[in-house]
């Protein structure tokens, strides 16, 4: 039986059907931008792997801080014990954050980081005596994980978690922001948003223990860039019914979208924040969540004390040492130009797409890229053609979508753009 073989008849893949397996690429070797196959033929990453490689796969200086810290120490609890990695990365962390988020908690993964802020934001409403306030709001066309209580506040009807819910505890949802990236602020609440916000707010603060979202930029729900204003706004009334506010910033954080993080596009700064991704430049799963000093102190002061949550593999020394090394080769801040490059060149290349007649409407921003198209697209199709077309493209729902390494160079960011319109023409 060839590898290939034993992949189809017994591993799951995600979202998949396992009675009916689409095409699956063996991967030998990445390196780059590039993923090398069996046989030896090339594609590019256009996916960065689902966004976490920015700076490409096996970059020296990230591979090197791993095999060191291997050397020494792999993994430790974290549980009354630290080391210099987790240290270290606290310090990074915090400097690049601005300055009210400063306690970092760290997790296994972008869904893991999600859990602990709500449990974060559930405790502290507990400590500050609101015991009503379990609750949570969000928008819709919103994603935030695969794990039980993250499923709660992704969109129930058009997201990828709709299938549950029926057995999910369906959270408190806002309409999408109507005003999106780039479109005027219209100053009447409603039609910018504001009156829906303001009425459930208003009507379920004393449930709520927080607002949770994805900054500027809705990832896996849709693809969809909303105005920053809209934070803003809702950074008021949050502090007005004493909700708290969580930025998932696990797609975006770490120069996705041209800033180091969304949040910088509206200046507002959250109670808590979740990052994960790009943390370790897509070496080693890792998360954390970022919260300021009043929720941290919030919870430490309770009558629990403790903050109930401590996973095995929390500031995973290996893990830790990935991330500085990642940070550190964003610390120049070279990776501004790049992405802004990128970002002219998806511009330029995306821009004929509008005039295909399946095509809904073409937006970039920092390094995405994305072709929303009117019907569903069948990811299968471009899986198919990645070895002809020597780009891996993995399109989800109405979506056709590039969040390329920032090390990608414009000639392989038009073998994308082609690719991408190729799809885009055909589907």
């Amino acid at each position: 039986m060839t590898p290939l073989e034993f992949d189809r008849d017994h591993l799951w893949h995600p979202y998949t059907n396992v009675a009916k397996p689409g095409p699956v690429h063996l991967v030998k070797e990445a390196e780059g931008i590039w993923l090398t196959l069996d046989e030896g033929a090339r594609v590019i990453d256009a996916m960065s792997s689902w966004w976490c490689t920015i700076h490409g796969h096996r970059h020296p200086q990230i591979v090197q801080a791993m095999h060191d810290q291997l050397d020494r120490l792999p993994h430790v609890m974290f549980g009354g014990l630290t080391h210099d990695p987790a240290v270290e990365l606290g310090k990074r962390l915090i400097a690049m954050l601005p300055d009210a988020l400063d306690r970092v908690f760290y997790c296994d993964s972008g869904s893991v980081s999600v859990e602990v802020a709500m449990k974060m934001a559930v405790q502290y409403q507990m400590a500050m005596g609101r015991t009503g306030r379990s609750g949570f709001a969000t928008i819709r066309g919103g994603y935030h994980g695969d794990t039980w209580k993250a499923m709660s506040v992704c969109d129930p009807v058009n997201g990828m978690h709709g299938l549950f819910r029926g057995a999910l505890g369906i959270e408190h949802f806002l309409p999408r922001p109507p005003v999106q990236l780039g479109q005027d602020w219209p100053e009447d609440p409603a039609q910018n948003g504001v009156a829906e916000m303001d009425a459930l707010l208003s009507e379920r603060a004393d449930h709520l223990a927080a607002v949770i979202l994805e900054p500027v930029v809705q990832g896996a729900g849709g693809m969809y860039f909303y105005h920053p204003q809209y934070l803003a706004e809702l950074r008021k009334r949050c502090d007005q019914h004493g909700i708290l506010l969580i930025f998932d910033e696990i797609a975006t954080g770490f120069g996705r979208t041209g800033k180091a993080f969304a949040l910088e596009h509206a200046g507002v700064v959250p109670d808590i924040i979740c990052l994960g991704k790009a943390l370790t430049g897509g070496h080693i799963s890792f998360a954390a969540t970022v919260a300021t000093k009043a929720v941290a102190y919030g919870i430490g002061e309770s009558e629990a004390g403790v903050f109930m949550h401590g996973p095995t593999f929390m500031g995973n020394p290996l893990a830790c040492a990935a991330a500085c090394a990642s940070l550190d080769l964003l610390a120049d801040g070279a990776w501004q130009t790049r992405v802004a490059q990128i970002e002219a060149q998806l511009r330029a290349e995306l821009e004929p797409a509008r005039a295909f007649d399946g095509v809904a409407d073409v937006r970039v921003l920092g390094a995405i890229g994305v072709i929303q198209m009117k019907d569903w697209v069948d990811p299968s199709i471009a899986h198919a053609r990645a070895r002809d077309t020597g780009v891996y493209l993995r399109p989800f729902a109405y979506n056709i979508y590039t969040m390329p390494p920032f090390t990608t160079g414009p000639d392989d960011l038009s073998r994308i753009t082609s690719a991408m319109l190729g799809l885009a023409r055909e589907a």
